[in-house]
Parts: C-alpha cells; sequence; structure tokens
C-alpha cells in the first residue's frame, strides 16, 4: 500500500517513495552526496548561450490543470507561476552543455564550458570536430568527456542527428536514439526533450533535484521511492514536464533554464 500520511492532493491516494537517487548522466550513477548539493541547478546548466525565454503554449492550460489535481502544485504555481520555462534552440549545444557538466558541481560545469566555448571558432560540431584532444583536455574536460563531445559532434557532422525531423516523433524513440550517442544517457536524453522540445509530460525519474524535492513537499523530508513518484505524477498527467519544473522551483527559487 502507498504511503499516504503527507499528502495535500486533492485526490488522496496519489504517492511517491525514492528508489536510487539517480544519477542525471551516461547510463552511470553519481554519487547522492554530490548529486543533492545540485539538485535544479545541475539542469539549469542545459542553458544555450542564446536562450529565449518562451513559454510553452500549454504552460497555462497545465497549470490550471496541475492546481486543480494537486493542493502542493497548486500552492508552487501560486509561488513561482511568474516565472517561465526556457527554450533552448540549438540542439548540439544543449546536449554539448550537458556533457560537460555530468558528474561535477554547477559552478565547475559553468567554468569548463566557458573554458571549453572558447576554444572553437563557433560553437558548432564542425568546429568542434577541428580540436584537438590536448586543446579540450587544457578546458578542463577529462579524456573521456573529450572522447563524449567528438563523438557528438561526429553525429551532428554526418547528418545521423536531425533535430528537426524529431518533431512527430514519441519521446521514447527520441531517447532512443540520443542514448545511442557515447555519453549521452537518459536523464540526459530526458533534460533534452523539456528543454530544447519542450515535451509537456516528460517525468525523469533518475533526476536528484525531482526526487529531493517530492521528498519535502509530498513526504516530510523522507525517502521516496519511483512507484511512489510514478503513483504521485498520476496526478499530473498529462503535464508531468511542467510539474518537474515547479518542483525544481522549490528547491530553488532562480528559475530553471
Amino acid at each position: 500500500m502507498p504511503r499516504t500520511k503527507s499528502i495535500p492532493t486533492s485526490s488522496a491516494p496519489l504517492i511517491g517513495q525514492q528508489a536510487a537517487s539517480g544519477a542525471p548522466e551516461t547510463g552511470k550513477k553519481t554519487q547522492a552526496s554530490k548529486a543533492a548539493n545540485q539538485p535544479a541547478k545541475q539542469a539549469a546548466m542545459l542553458q544555450s548561450n542564446t536562450s529565449v525565454c518562451q513559454t510553452p503554449e500549454y504552460w497555462k492550460a497545465a497549470c490550471a490543470h496541475l492546481g486543480r489535481k494537486d493542493r502542493v502544485m497548486k500552492k508552487l504555481i501560486a509561488q513561482y507561476g511568474a516565472a517561465c520555462l526556457e527554450s533552448h534552440g540549438d540542439a548540439f549545444i544543449t546536449l554539448a552543455r550537458s556533457i560537460v557538466g555530468q558528474q561535477i558541481s554547477v559552478k565547475s560545469a559553468q567554468s569548463v564550458w566557458n573554458r571549453f566555448n572558447a576554444l572553437p571558432v563557433e560553437m558548432t560540431a564542425q568546429h568542434v570536430l577541428q580540436l584537438s584532444t590536448e586543446s579540450m583536455r587544457g578546458a578542463g574536460l577529462s579524456a573521456r568527456k573529450a572522447e563524449y563531445l567528438l563523438d557528438l559532434a561526429r553525429h551532428f557532422d554526418a547528418g545521423l542527428l536531425q533535430a528537426d525531423d524529431w518533431i512527430a516523433m514519441g519521446d521514447e524513440a527520441i531517447i532512443a536514439k540520443l542514448v545511442s550517442i557515447r555519453g549521452v544517457g537518459r536523464w540526459t536524453a530526458e533534460m533534452f526533450l523539456i528543454f530544447h522540445m519542450m515535451r509537456p509530460n516528460v517525468l525523469p525519474l533518475d533526476d536528484v533535484g525531482l526526487i529531493k524535492g517530492i521528498s519535502q513537499n509530498y513526504f516530510s523530508g523522507e525517502p521516496v521511492s519511483r512507484n511512489e513518484i510514478r503513483e504521485l505524477a498520476q496526478a499530473w498527467q498529462p503535464w508531468c514536464s511542467v510539474a518537474t519544473w515547479y518542483i525544481w522551483r522549490s528547491l530553488d527559487p532562480v528559475p530553471v533554464a
């Protein structure tokens, strides 16, 4: 039976729990002690250099639905409702930033990205392929991340990744394409769906910020499992991306990009 101890939702039997503090990367799990220090901002690292604040057309309808179904969401939306989700215009940069930010703090990730971003004439796949591994290592990237970024650039340069063609594809089909790239795991793909493609119903079960935020807002800080998160999120359907965004906001008032 699911726990119902601290559920301020209007539909009582909706609840969540925690299985493992998931890792936002390539199939490997980051240590919970590191990830807990950067819940919402790890996702914020995915913003491109020229992000434009753009609220999705579905945002108002999603907020109305969440406010009716979930009392916690109603409170969070009222508290943070003036903010907006930022859409990232460049698929390559969005994914490259996510690889740079894996398994390091947000501050460190930003510092490494700034140095890496200064290397090519322009941050495009073609220009990244002209970089040497040594110069990328000099910017603070590990040898593995340099390999991941070069592999990502090869995929884009060869036309193997055409984000414009993905508009008609389902979320899972896009995730399957992305995780075939070295260095891109399910979490990275889910962040791409939320922040680049602005898909409305993504529930990133391995996101540490989501796990922590649900624990704090619905379970008085007690651990929550993946099954409980799924059950709680039934009330959020079909707007799980929006609910996740507000959970992140509850942990960090700075708007999540």
